[in-house]
């Protein structure tokens, strides 16, 4: 059995799941165990130091799997931004068929990609920015609504009304995200009219998930209440695990009149990577959503991606059918 979709259609993948990008978790471990599965992975090319390491690890990705998996591409304002022209040359290169885009301003890379027979699909967490990555001419969105990890957007809508409100505009085919992990929530996504979900926080907590086995069982042991909001006072809101750092970040941020400057060594990456790697939960900044308080075990991808499909299409063919009865 299978669930289809106009997004399982357009993107050659069996089931409509996918890992989208996510700094220091999208290697070519995460990714292709999803492929294999039926779902559809994503590299995450800026945790690659170089264009060249990307290409090296695309060629990895190629010799783990012979399934459609994709590259994430997240563009940010920077005062010294990454050489994003080579990144994107390097997937092209690759021959990779799908790229996830995020940030901002994707015109460009979208051009480029799509003039290569490169289907992009644009994260947003607005339904006005995905109308205007329908424009640009992208072949699907993923909308994030706030339970997400990461960064959610300014404007606080959660996806029970998010999903909705994109699906009676957005024309071309959408993936749900932030706040999925389970059967009911791929059910409850298409019934909002989605096309698919985007996980990020699920995956990470799986057997195969490149990170320290102390982040993992974290997640387990934490709920729905277990994330801060970090950044707010900034304008660039980030949903992280609630811990010491966070904690304290917050605490800056509430005192007033906090600057980046004020909270840097706090949130610094390298100090974070260093706390994944040593396993350390209170010493740096993870992403995580609010998806932790339904997760409760540590799966195999595969067993993962097969038990949200079973349970979803128990719920929609079982469940959901037995409530519509005849007059």
């Amino acid at each position: 059995m299978a669930i289809k979709t106009r997004f399982t259609e357009e993107f050659g993948i069996q089931h409509p799941i996918v890992q989208g990008g996510m700094q220091w978790v999208g290697y070519a471990e995460m990714v292709a165990p999803v492929a294999n599965a039926g779902g559809l992975g994503f590299l995450t090319a800026l945790t690659q130091p170089t264009p060249e390491d990307l290409a090296k690890e695309i060629k990895r990705t190629k010799e783990m799997t012979d399934k459609p998996f994709g590259v994430n591409l997240t563009i940010l304002p920077a005062i010294n931004p990454p050489p994003y022209a080579e990144y994107r040359q390097a997937i092209i290169e690759g021959g990779i068929k799908i790229v996830e885009t995020a940030g901002y301003k994707p015109q460009e890379h979208v051009d480029e990609f799509k003039k290569h027979g490169i289907k992009v699909i644009h994260k947003c967490t607005a339904v006005r920015h995905a109308l205007s990555a329908e424009r640009m001419g992208v072949d699907a969105i993923s909308i994030d609504g706030f339970e997400c990890a990461g960064h959610p957007g300014e404007d606080d809508i959660p996806g029970l009304i998010l999903i909705p409100a994109a699906a009676e505009k957005v024309k071309i085919p959408m993936l749900a995200s932030g706040g999925f992990g389970d059967g009911r929530g791929l059910a409850a996504a298409i019934a909002l009219g989605a096309d698919g979900i985007n996980m990020g926080t699920r995956f990470c907590v799986t057997k195969e998930a490149p990170i320290h086995e102390n982040f993992k069982k974290q997640m387990v042991e934490n709920d729905e209440r277990d994330t801060k909001l970090i950044f707010r006072t900034l304008h660039n809101t980030a949903r992280v695990m609630k811990n010491k750092v966070s904690e304290e970040v917050v605490a800056i941020e509430g005192a007033g009149g906090a600057k980046f400057e004020d909270i840097q060594h706090l949130v610094a990456g390298v100090r974070g990577r260093k706390a994944m790697e040593e396993g350390d939960t209170e010493d740096g900044i993870w992403s995580a959503g609010m998806i932790q308080g339904l997760i409760h075990d540590i799966p195999t991808v595969k067993d993962l991606i097969d038990r949200i499909v079973a349970d979803a299409e128990t719920i929609i063919k079982k469940r959901m059918a037995s409530m519509v009865v005849d007059d």
